[in-house]
């Protein structure tokens, strides 16, 4: 029961990062346009892991050649998230922007579970999780109105 309290908080630690990255990134895109917010957003992530990795050892990048391929456009689409993040924060706000981001996680998170597509454990959509759906589409209207 200790390791799922402390999984919760790094989800809970990670979760606050994204709202703040969110923000400072909105601020990135006013001031300098969206390219080149997502480039110093990605540009020093880039720099901070490379030296974690050079001091701890250099990590394990040879395998990469036996990972499915679509695995690799993670990095791709991770620009594209990042950017999508730049762009919509200071047009809609955090609240609308984070509501419809999160919202359309959990669908297709509900999708991959429930098929077990792409490597996915299958984890069958079950009415409470179709519920739990449901009550996020509910919210992002009520914060749309």
């Amino acid at each position: 029961m200790r390791n799922y309290f402390f999984l919760v908080g790094v989800a809970a630690v990670g979760g606050v990062l994204v709202a703040l990255q969110s923000q400072f990134m909105g601020l990135m895109d006013k001031a300098m346009g969206t390219l080149e917010s997502v480039f110093v957003t990605y540009a020093s992530g880039g720099i901070l892991i490379a030296i974690v990795m050079l001091v701890h050892g250099g990590g394990n990048l040879t395998v990469w050649r036996a990972l499915p391929w679509y695995a690799l456009t993670a990095g791709a689409m991770g620009l594209i998230i990042v950017g999508s993040i730049a762009y919509t924060v200071p047009r809609l706000g955090l609240v609308l922007a984070f509501t419809i981001l999160v919202t359309s996680q959990f669908l297709m998170g509900a999708a991959l579970d429930h098929f077990g597509l792409l490597g996915a454990p299958v984890r069958p959509l079950d009415l409470s999780r179709l519920l739990g759906v449901a009550v996020l589409l509910v919210g992002i209207w009520l914060i749309m109105r």
